[in-house]
């Protein structure tokens, strides 16, 4: 739309008009011109994670124009960054349009260049504690830390950290990523350094560090990462992960073996996601599209029914907009009651310990 200098003689009702339709013709160009586009590179997006297979496939159903190009589903979120990083200069199919990653993340890729700015049309619904002010990175959804155990082959089902010590775990108990790569691994740490008192942040990340150096000592933890497929096998019969990966994992595996989720007494950890686009995202207009699609209701009720708390949580309950069937499936609120939400720092500092202390302080190569 453009502008002249007549415009500053409009009414203040003409003004407020323009803008809406100037907002609504931006949304429309943004569309026209991501179809034109035709492809959105994702990154690190399991399809139980979050129920993001319904959230692509929702998008692809509202978008059939627009290939969506999946790299690395079980990557990190250190990968994540990598994969921004070493695509800098291509433009071809192995470069990330957008990211999903850990709390920390965010702010860190702002501070080097690797994110471009953009709000989304339901900006004001999510809470400013999770987003950057410029509109870099913004809060996604967020779960709690919680064990997945194999009851097939775990007898006593652990209700908190320090039961994973016991003797009775030895060889079974894994974490859902690699500690010094991916953030769901970082914070499992975290918490395990919560529920021994410490401080969140260095604090609990290094007594977090001590816990699973006691853990592997005494023979219990394995490096391996755990997924549906492993606790199903046997290799990781429990597994730190969040809230929302283990419930999915549970319908994956749909009875066989029997599973029990338990969310620790103590220690009790909320983690939040972020999402951002790349600086250098070859299909720009298709990310800001796929960005609209998330956090519009369709797509934040679909986070919702993947058992994860969506950034707009709070707001879209207010105005009567969550799935109820979705709401009904997850676990009792009670669980959430005692869930400690780290401070950006506190989650920095947390990082900086574990992924800087796990190989001197722990040892085991997890992969």
């Amino acid at each position: 739309m453009t502008t002249t200098k007549t415009t500053a003689a409009l009414t203040l009702a003409a003004l407020l008009s323009s803008t809406v339709m100037a907002s609504a013709q931006s949304l429309a160009e943004i569309e026209a011109a991501a179809k034109a586009e035709g492809m959105l590179t994702t990154i690190a997006l399991p399809h139980s994670w979050c129920g993001y297979g319904d959230v692509i496939a929702g998008f692809k159903a509202k978008y059939p124009e627009i290939q969506v190009n999946e790299l690395n589903p079980d990557a990190g979120s250190a990968d994540e960054v990598e994969a921004v990083k070493a695509n800098k200069d291509n433009t071809g199919p192995q470069a990330p349009d957008v990211v999903d990653v850990g709390l920390a993340f965010g702010p860190s890729m702002k501070d080097e260049g690797l994110l471009q700015p953009y709000k989304v049309s339901t900006w004001d619904d999510i809470p400013d504690s999770i987003k950057d002010a410029e509109g870099h990175w913004y809060g996604d959804y967020y779960g709690v830390m919680s064990f997945i155990v194999n009851k097939d082959l775990v007898a006593n089902t652990p209700a908190d950290w320090a039961d994973l010590l016991k003797p009775e775990y030895a060889g079974q108990v894994a974490l859902a990523g690699d500690p010094r790569a991916s953030n769901q691994a970082i914070l499992g740490v975290l918490a395990a350094g919560l529920s021994t008192g410490a401080a969140a942040g260095e604090a609990a990340g290094k007594a977090g560090l001590d816990y699973f150096a006691e853990l592997n000592k005494a023979g219990n933890f394995v490096p391996v990462i755990g997924k549906a497929g492993t606790v199903a096998q046997g290799a990781t019969p429990i597994v730190v992960a969040w809230d929302y990966n283990a419930l999915a994992w549970a319908d994956e595996l749909a009875g066989n073996p029997p599973v029990e989720i338990v969310v620790p007494s103590t220690g009790v950890l909320a983690g939040v996601y972020v999402q951002g686009i790349s600086a250098y995202a070859p299909h720009p207009n298709a990310a800001k599209l796929w960005m609209e699609y998330l956090y519009s209701d369709e797509g934040q009720n679909l986070w919702l029914k993947g058992y994860c708390h969506p950034a707009r949580f709070n707001a879209m309950s207010a105005a009567g907009k969550l799935d109820a069937d979705a709401m009904a499936k997850l676990p009792p609120a009670a669980s959430y009651e005692a869930a400690y939400f780290p401070t950006l720092d506190e989650v920095n500092a947390n990082k900086a310990a574990v992924t800087g202390g796990w190989d001197a302080v722990v040892g085991a190569n997890v992969q």
